[in-house]
């Protein structure tokens, strides 16, 4: 099941998705697209968060093992590796991340670690309590 939400409202637009529905791909490329339009949004696939942010940013978030991967850095699409079929779908995760309060942590499996602030952190918390 797929939900979309403008984590910035206080309403809560909810479209559930069939299974034949689901593509990662294309909620990637939903998602991408919000960033660089710089509107937060906030999308949840059974455990995976796709979240953007006002200043171009965007992520996929794994809400049971904690897994992240960015997907656009103010408005510009990143690097990532993403193999989906029909049945199936790998995804090449390079962060995993931590929420503090407001903060949100980012440790680079290279071993670099960044702290964000201004993300809808409340709001990825509470899609993360539903997704496990």
């Amino acid at each position: 099941m797929a939900k979309r939400k403008t984590p910035s409202t206080s309403h809560t637009q909810a479209q559930v998705l069939s299974r034949e529905q689901i593509n990662i791909s294309r909620e990637i490329n939903y998602i991408i697209h919000r960033a660089r339009a710089r509107d937060a949004r906030l999308v949840t696939l059974g455990a995976l968060i796709f979240f953007s942010t006002e200043t171009g940013d965007a992520w996929l978030l794994d809400a049971e093992d904690s897994s992240a991967l960015c997907l656009a850095r103010d408005g510009q699409k990143q690097s990532f590796t993403i193999v989906e079929t029909p049945m199936s779908f790998g995804i090449e995760w390079n962060a995993d991340y931590r929420i503090d309060g407001d903060t949100f942590i980012v440790i680079e499996r290279s071993g670099g670690v960044k702290s964000i602030f201004g993300y809808p952190t409340r709001e990825i918390l509470r899609a993360s309590r539903g997704a496990r």
